[in-house]
């Protein structure tokens, strides 16, 4: 811990040097403000989601209807907290940028289209890590916060786990840990 303006603070866990909008997958970790069993419970090995449970359910699957760069793996949502694989590729092509000259393209893609491998189009803006959680909360916090009627109550913490899938064995190591996590949960 460091003093910063006299307040004790945490030093960063983030990996040194790493651009957390670069391409790769990410496994995250969100836990609600003082752990609190917000989102439902764990019955019998299954996690059996309340109406809050939804809300954080619907607003994960939300996000790449926001952001064009990434793509969602396994989730899970937990009495209170969430895990989740992220996965940021922008390499996805987005026909909404390409232009011709002066007047932009059409954008409907006929369905028997065929892109060749080679051609790859970088997305404008390339949002990262840091900005999809930073949206999950804001959207499932505003939501919940509406529902139980108390606008400005804290529904996360303010930090995050993650951490930088390095291979395929981890990958799917990972994937099966937030698989079985309502199996292996222990109310604490």
């Amino acid at each position: 811990m460091t003093l910063f303006q006299n307040k004790y603070r945490i030093e960063s866990t983030r990996f040194k040097g790493w651009d957390y909008s670069s391409k790769g997958s990410y496994f995250v970790t969100i836990c609600t403000q003082d752990r609190d069993n917000l989102f439902g419970g764990v019955v019998k090995g299954k996690m059996e989601l309340n109406q809050y449970g939804n809300i954080v359910n619907q607003c994960w699957f939300d996000l790449p209807n926001h952001y064009e760069n990434i793509r969602l793996d396994a989730f899970v949502v937990m009495p209170n907290h969430i895990h989740g694989i992220i996965i940021i590729d922008n390499n996805i092509i987005n026909y909404h940028d390409v232009e011709t000259g002066f007047n932009p393209v059409s954008t409907i893609v006929p369905t028997n289209t065929i892109i060749p491998p080679y051609i790859t189009i970088q997305t404008k803006n390339r949002d990262g890590l840091f900005e999809f959680i930073r949206a999950l909360k804001t959207f499932s916090g505003r939501r919940i916060n509406e529902l139980r009627q108390s606008p400005r109550k804290t529904v996360w913490q303010p930090r995050f786990h993650d951490h930088i899938i390095r291979d395929n064995d981890e990958f799917y190591r990972i994937r099966q840990y937030i698989i079985n996590n309502p199996i292996n949960f222990i109310e604490g």
